[in-house]
């Protein structure tokens, strides 16, 4: 995924990092353990999808994140006209934040209702994303104690933005909120994710989540899913005029063919005869 990457670190992790990459269809983010994130889009645009979200972000917002799995997709419009996207990573980890502003983060059990979230991207931020530029493209001049201080800085700057107290910010982005399994299924199962997207998003290894869903639906997850789009897709052939590829896109399936292939092997009919039968 990656084609270019700059790096800045604290005490031996990541803290900065500036990606331009070949804009990805879709992608699990990229991962370190136990940080919140903050992403700045320099160029190009991308969606978001988490186990109970699907948001887009582009230049004039910013992606507030706690620390778990989510793809970072694109559509085909998004990778138009440029194909490719560039920005700005800024990772913050429980020990630094301690350590940086003087706190404890077990003196507050704030939390907020998100996992991920838009921040608009005002002169504030603009200014402060100039500055991590200039670093990451000088690293000659980022010592630890300027490093140190522009940590400082984003931390003051979205906490104040959410207009909470830097611990009880803090506390609250280090407090990932859980997804029920099935909350999680119903809210993706129209998406062309795979088994193993799913298992990804669920934070799960594949065969863990292959017997989870089995116990919780009484049927493989292959089965189910294509399933419940193909009766998605008859609803939409019977009621609405969109078109064939409209509804192989909608039910979430990657190509016209593997629609009707699957389709007409479930209904013994392709989706346009079904469709001409239900006329009839």
């Amino acid at each position: 995924m990656s084609n270019e990457i700059k790096v800045l670190k604290y005490k031996g992790k990541v803290v900065f990092h500036k990606m331009k990459i070949t804009s990805p269809k879709r992608d699990l983010k990229p991962f370190q353990k136990d940080e919140a994130c903050f992403m700045f889009i320099n160029n190009g645009e991308f969606s978001v999808r988490t186990p109970d979200q699907f948001i887009s972000f582009n230049k004039s917002k910013g992606l507030l994140a706690k620390c778990f799995n989510f793809f970072i997709e694109t559509t085909e419009k998004q990778r138009n006209p440029s194909k490719e996207m560039e920005f700005i990573g800024v990772f913050l980890f429980p020990e630094q934040v301690e350590e940086i502003m003087d706190i404890n983060l077990s003196n507050s059990n704030h939390r907020v209702n998100f996992n991920i979230k838009k921040i608009d991207i005002d002169a504030l931020f603009t200014s402060y994303k100039n500055s991590i530029n200039i670093l990451l493209d000088n690293p000659e001049i980022a010592d630890e104690e300027m490093i140190k201080l522009k940590l400082r800085e984003m931390i003051i700057l979205i906490s104040k933005s959410q207009n909470l107290s830097i611990i009880d910010f803090l506390v609250s982005m280090f407090s990932l909120n859980h997804t029920e399994f099935k909350s999680s299924i119903k809210n993706n199962i129209y998406s062309n994710l795979s088994i193993e997207d799913f298992a990804k998003l669920c934070n799960m290894s594949l065969s863990s989540f292959k017997r989870k869903f089995t116990k919780v639906y009484s049927e493989s997850p292959k089965k189910y899913i294509k399933r419940m789009k193909l009766e998605k897709a008859t609803k939409l052939l019977s009621n609405t005029d969109l078109l064939i590829s409209e509804i192989a896109y909608e039910c979430g399936f990657d190509t016209i063919s593997s629609f009707n292939r699957s389709f007409k092997f479930h209904y013994k009919a392709s989706p346009t005869e079904f469709r001409l039968s239900q006329i009839a």
